[in-house]
């Protein structure tokens, strides 16, 4: 149970597919820190950086998640997570994904390259030097890639309770279409003062990880960041819950209505 909590983690974020834009609501050297809480332990942090870089003469943004344990957590249960993707500074598709994973000895390491024209994943498996190739529908992303697709796409203008979304994902050697309902607008409490925000509920497999199919919901800001705030969840065993603890390098300034 405990060796997903990360990959959930990650996996909140990543929600919607309107038409493509240019890059506009992060920039290189964008930071965050997140505080994970499961059931009564502060289970780790989680941060997201991203930098700019080029792959195959494309100049792309490679962004990295990396998950540890921390406190009474880390004394029995170790987390030492890495997530890593390249993603299209115009497009906003991914090229590579990078997922290294040790989790209380549960261990991954992948490395999957896209090819957008011929609709297909490349899985390496570095940990068997095993390769496979799968199909993978038109726009499809990866867990990383997927949370910065959707930061420039949501018009909150347009937004109505109620409306849903979709995204193609693919996982491992898994290709998922999450579904995804916008529940209405809600100003919450975080460390930084009351901030306006957006909040979503995604539609998830019950039973395994989640408790039920609407076990899930998030938080992002109401501004041009749209920077994820919140995370609750209601796991099959015990609860979940991320909060944005720190972050630098914002492209916009973070809307905040009170201290």
């Amino acid at each position: 149970m405990i060796k997903r909590l990360f990959t959930i983690t990650f996996i909140f974020f990543l929600f919607i597919t309107p038409q493509i834009s240019a890059q506009d609501a992060f920039q290189d050297g964008e930071w965050f820190k997140f505080r994970i809480h499961y059931g009564l332990f502060n289970a780790s942090y989680a941060t997201l950086k991203v930098n700019e870089t080029n792959i195959n003469n494309k100049p792309v943004y490679h962004v990295q998640g990396i998950g540890k344990s921390t406190g009474l957590l880390s004394l029995f249960f170790k987390v030492d997570d890495d997530y890593q993707t390249y993603i299209d500074k115009r497009t906003g598709k991914p090229y590579r994904f990078i997922r290294k994973i040790n989790e209380g000895g549960y261990t991954k390491d992948l490395e999957i390259n896209f090819d957008h024209q011929a609709n297909k994943a490349y899985v390496h498996n570095r940990e068997t030097s095993d390769r496979k190739t799968y199909s993978v529908p038109n726009n499809v992303h990866d867990m990383l890639s997927s949370f910065y697709y959707i930061r420039n796409q949501i018009d909150s203008d347009r937004l109505k309770t109620g409306d849903e979304m979709r995204l193609n994902m693919f996982i491992d050697d898994e290709n998922i279409d999450f579904k995804l309902v916008f529940l209405g607008r809600e100003v919450i409490k975080t460390k930084f003062g009351k901030v306006a925000t957006l909040k979503f509920r995604p539609y998830v497999l019950a039973g395994r990880v989640f408790k039920e199919k609407e076990s899930l919901t998030f938080w992002i800001s109401d501004d041009k960041n749209k920077i994820p705030v919140k995370i609750e969840a209601d796991l099959a065993v015990g609860s979940l819950d991320a909060d944005l603890e720190a972050y630098k390098g914002l492209k916009h300034q973070f809307s905040i209505i009170m201290k």
